[in-house]
């Protein structure tokens, strides 16, 4: 599902029009991206978190080819953060019950 998907979606279930439909979840989407900017974490009950991960730094191998063989050199990446989603049990629970293998 794609954005214009779940716009179309919400506008069916709510009856409210894609325009404000659109704006309310652009409107939520780039609250999210705010707080997270802030470095706060978004808690949505039953649902899940949005939240920062730290990633200490690392070493990494860089591999290139070159005269038609490679050439590995290794490199550092440096400490950083990144978004993170984690859903909320009763979320896990309700995906895994209606997608069995």
């Amino acid at each position: 599902m794609i954005k214009a998907d779940l716009v179309s979606e919400l506008s069916l279930k709510t009856g409210v029009e894609r325009k404000v439909i659109l704006t309310v979840l652009e409107s939520f989407m780039e609250t999210v991206k705010g707080s997270l900017e802030k470095g706060e974490n978004v808690y949505l009950r039953e649902f899940g978190t949005f939240a920062i991960k730290k990633k200490a730094s690392k070493k990494a191998r860089n591999i290139i080819k070159h005269n038609g063989g490679y050439v590995t050199t290794t490199i550092t990446v440096p400490a950083h953060v990144v978004p993170s989603f984690k859903p909320a049990k009763k979320f896990i629970n309700r995906v895994k019950e209606n997608n069995q293998i």
